[in-house]
């Protein structure tokens, strides 16, 4: 019989915040799956638990994924834990939960500690739908990217970054959605927790200033009508090229500013006094 791999989350800062059946799973398994066994032997030792504890990260996650599948299918119980947090939320327990479900060996997930759950419902940020999005990655142009692929996006918008690369990313995101809201928590949970409300310009200069610390929680305000009705706007011909357009259809001045002026939604006047500059060239 298959034994079962379970997810464990782990605390995100205090130490107070494990659960009680997380610690008594960890207490029973047979084998922990750790990130990063220096740090997971901290906690570990602290609450006194003795299981053997093996790396499972993401430079080894092939192979050892292989491994641990073998001992799952030989009657194992195995645990995941990752540095802080749930495990499969940006770290390759993701792809050892796939495997497991692809062999048919069952998968429980304890719930716990959530750095992005966590800054998200502080934050003061809609909370009803939201898009976590994880760490970004290092190259420039699949940074912007993927920024760009969420300009209409509504929702709010979660990321995680590292310290040395927080002023990069939020350029980026200046650059990519304009001067939106934002909220930047570090150091959740700890003594010197923050929440800095701002907005991404504000930020951006904050931390030209004062150097990042900690691993950050970017939460940003997702797109707004207007914003979405500036895009479209933008994304329409241009007025001049539509009078020249409908010019050639015989269309009479009145007629003509009327169409242009009801089809980009624009000011009759404004309209008009363009095609009086122009009318000469049509």
């Amino acid at each position: 019989m298959y034994g079962k791999l379970y997810l464990c989350p782990t605390p995100i800062g205090n130490l107070k915040d494990i659960t009680l059946r997380t610690l008594e799973c960890l207490q029973s398994v047979d084998l922990i799956a750790a990130e990063d066994t220096r740090v997971s032997m901290k906690l570990l030792n602290h609450f006194e638990i003795q299981a053997p504890i093996t790396s499972y990260y993401e430079h080894n996650k092939r192979e050892k994924g292989h491994y641990l599948i073998e001992k799952l299918k030989e009657g194992q119980s195995i645990a995941v834990i990752t540095d802080a947090g749930m495990p499969g939320i940006s770290d390759p327990g993701e792809d050892l939960v796939r495997m497991c479900v692809k062999e048919g060996i069952a998968v429980e997930a304890l719930p716990g500690p959530c750095a992005f759950a966590t800054a998200l419902v502080a934050s003061g940020l809609p909370t009803g739908r939201f898009a976590f999005e994880g760490f970004l990655t290092v190259n420039k142009k699949n940074r912007l990217e993927h920024l760009q692929s969420l300009m209409e996006d509504t929702r709010t918008l979660i990321f995680y970054e590292a310290p040395h690369k927080l002023r990069a990313t939020l350029s980026d995101m200046l650059t990519v959605f304009g001067d939106r809201k934002v909220v930047l928590a570090r150091e959740l949970t700890k003594k010197f927790e923050e929440y800095y409300r701002t907005t991404l310009s504000e930020a951006l200069h904050y931390y030209e200033e004062t150097p990042p610390k900690g691993e950050f929680v970017i939460l940003l305000e997702g797109a707004s009508e207007e914003d979405l009705r500036l895009k479209e706007l933008a994304a329409l011909p241009s007025a001049e090229e539509l009078l020249r357009r409908y010019a050639k259809e015989g269309l009479r001045a009145k007629e003509l500013t009327n169409r242009v002026a009801e089809e980009l939604k624009q000011p009759k006047r404004d309209i008009y006094d363009l095609y009086l500059k122009i009318k000469e060239t049509l």
